[in-house]
């Protein structure tokens, strides 16, 4: 188990947090639950991103939608943004 204490939340993620529906808002809640429990847990499909985006992660909310974050400490990270795979470029 890999719990997370400490989370940060930048301005652009909380501008898309707000866009998102209610129905995926709440979800998102409900994921970022999980991820406090442990970060690794299968359900969020966890993973590092890789070239222009080495250094940082992601993880699932639902099929179409993610969660960009970074490891700042072993447990606190910051969330960069959360949307679509649009969110990566």
């Amino acid at each position: 188990m890999h719990p997370v204490t400490t989370i940060h939340l930048t301005s652009h993620f909380k501008k898309s947090f707000k866009k998102l529906s209610r129905h995926l808002q709440e979800k998102a809640v409900e994921k970022d639950t999980l991820f406090r429990i442990d970060c690794f847990d299968p359900c969020l499909d966890t993973h590092k991103l890789g070239g222009e985006l080495s250094g940082y992660w992601s993880y699932s909310v639902d099929y179409h939608y993610r969660v960009k974050f970074r490891f700042i400490k072993d447990h606190e990270v910051i969330y960069f943004n959360i949307g679509t795979h649009e969110i990566y470029r």
